[in-house]
């Protein structure tokens, strides 16, 4: 080799290993986000070895270490980490105003930005997030979802329909009050998991962990009915919407829970489980649910049969969506559609193309369903 040649490869291998050694955390991080990614690209191995061998041995401790606690020790740390994020940019704009913080300081700060989006990145994909590219309930049950055809569409939402109005009428003001219980609620959703368990063995798990959100009022004005955290592994519910649609968002949450990251199958699992539960509010919940979602889509692609459609309603499930609608007017501000609009980003970043419009997708995996196991399965 020519003496100048192998000088300068011998002095990038030098370089090399200073900034190895000196910067054996981002060395570390980078290789770990590579493994990942190269790990992630096989939905087959991820499904094999992360989501029915690791995973559930790291969400059982999670669920086993802090079912105790009855407080959402996510929403805790989610709080702290706020709290000290604005005191630091807070500081950080004082300096800057007052003359007091070089510009040589940027590149520090932008590296230490970089550095906890990488430590995150790599924690959430290790602890849940590589659940989102697994087979998945599409290979557990054998499904595989196309296009709902603009027919098939019709009938899903008057059978679905027809289901809710039905167990609207076994669902009295009393069983309403009962389900206000949080804690009854909570254990009701477990036990209903189990219950359903019987039926699809892949939903076999100890549970627990499912919790109310300390800031429910908060994410009435953000948005959201509940979130799974992936760093503690609890499900948070947020207990202040309606009590007719909890035990849906319950069983979505347990069903984040058990390893499914993709919010059309969350909501297909959840409703898999109240399908099978035998309490008649969950059953409710979930057909009221998958119904609001097929209404939607009909009325996309014909206005004038989604209001034919919607004639049919009983005076409860009427009643209901109309307590919804003006539940979620009263909470509507702008600030929801900006974090919306983050999270539908989030959504796309993670195997989710469709953003927002993914949990309207479990009609897909509904349809599927029925047309392997028959509309009478409906």
């Amino acid at each position: 080799m020519n003496p100048i040649k192998k000088l300068i490869i011998n002095a990038a291998h030098s370089r090399l290993l200073r900034w190895l050694c000196r910067n054996w955390s981002w060395a570390l991080l980078l290789v770990l986000v590579l493994v990942i990614r190269l790990f992630a690209s096989n939905a087959a191995r991820v499904e094999f070895y992360y989501s029915r061998t690791i995973y559930p041995i790291i969400s059982g401790v999670f669920r086993g270490g802090l079912d105790w606690l009855p407080l959402s020790l996510g929403d805790v740390l989610y709080g702290l980490f706020v709290i000290y994020g604005i005191s630091k940019i807070i500081s950080l704009l004082k300096r800057v105003i007052a003359g007091s913080f070089p510009a040589s300081h940027w590149k520090l700060v932008f590296r230490k930005v970089i550095l906890f989006f990488l430590v995150v990145y790599v924690l959430f994909n290790l602890l849940w997030g590589l659940n989102y590219n697994r087979l998945g309930i599409g290979s557990q049950l054998d499904l595989s979802p196309t296009v709902v055809k603009r027919e098939e569409i019709d009938i899903l939402t008057v059978r679905l329909l027809n289901q809710a109005n039905h167990y609207s009428s076994l669902v009295d003001a009393s069983a309403r009050e009962l389900f206000h219980q949080k804690e009854k609620l909570f254990n009701t959703a477990q036990l209903e998991v189990q219950q359903a368990a019987t039926r699809y063995p892949f939903l076999q798990a100890n549970l627990g962990a499912v919790k109310p959100s300390l800031y429910s009022y908060l994410g009435n004005y953000l948005g959201f009915q509940g979130y799974y955290n992936p760093f503690t592994g609890e499900g948070q519910v947020n207990t202040t919407i309606p009590v007719f649609l909890r035990p849906f968002v319950a069983t979505h949450e347990i069903a984040h829970q058990l390893g499914y990251a993709k919010e059309s199958e969350a909501n297909f699992v959840g409703f898999l489980i109240c399908k099978e539960a035998k309490e008649p509010l969950f059953r409710y919940a979930a057909y009221l649910d998958m119904y609001l979602y097929a209404h939607g889509i009909l009325y996309q692609v014909d206005s004038i049969r989604a209001n034919q459609v919607k004639l049919q309603r009983s005076t409860q499930v009427q009643a209901d969506i109309l307590a919804l609608k003006n539940f979620y007017l009263h909470y509507q501000t702008p600030i929801e559609e900006l974090v919306m609009q983050g999270y539908d980003y989030f959504l796309q970043a993670n195997e989710q193309p469709q953003g927002k419009q993914s949990y309207s997708q479990v009609l897909r995996w509904l349809m599927a369903w029925v047309r392997k196991e028959g509309w009478e399965a409906l």
